[in-house]
């Protein structure tokens, strides 16, 4: 019976741990506006992840990050790439998400329903290409 209380506070941890990452992901683009390091505010929350995409440490209905670009307009798809890249660069970050749950990358501009969209492991597994 106690173990079940255990399971509880694991659990409400995660997802506090979970909203911590999308709210400091949010905060530093923020301030990365703001002080004109970048050209759009982004905004990052959970979603549902591509189901393609699972994988064994996936949410179940929470496994999306997606980044929408508040620009005003719409992106083009190269800019929405540079987005996603910048993120995807960040390994430490990567392997974080994937540790957490997430399984998919999402970026969209605010102008519209079209987006891109990235398998957080097959960034992963592409870093370990040749490394052997």
């Amino acid at each position: 019976m106690w173990n079940k209380i255990i399971d509880i506070v694991e659990w409400f941890g995660e997802i506090n741990e979970r909203r911590g990452v999308v709210k400091d992901f949010n905060n530093a683009a923020k301030k990365a506006f703001i002080s004109g390091d970048a050209p759009t505010l982004l905004n990052a929350k959970t979603t549902l992840g591509e189901p393609e995409y699972h994988h064994h440490l996936s949410k179940f209905l929470s496994s999306g990050f997606k980044i929408k670009a508040i620009s005003g307009r719409e992106l083009s798809k190269d800019e929405m790439k540079e987005i996603g890249a910048i993120v995807l660069d960040n390994k430490d970050f990567v392997r974080k998400l994937i540790t957490m749950g997430w399984d998919t990358l999402y970026v969209f501009s605010d102008g519209g329903d079209n987006g891109l969209k990235w398998s957080l492991m097959e960034v992963v597994k592409t870093l370990y290409i040749g490394k052997r």
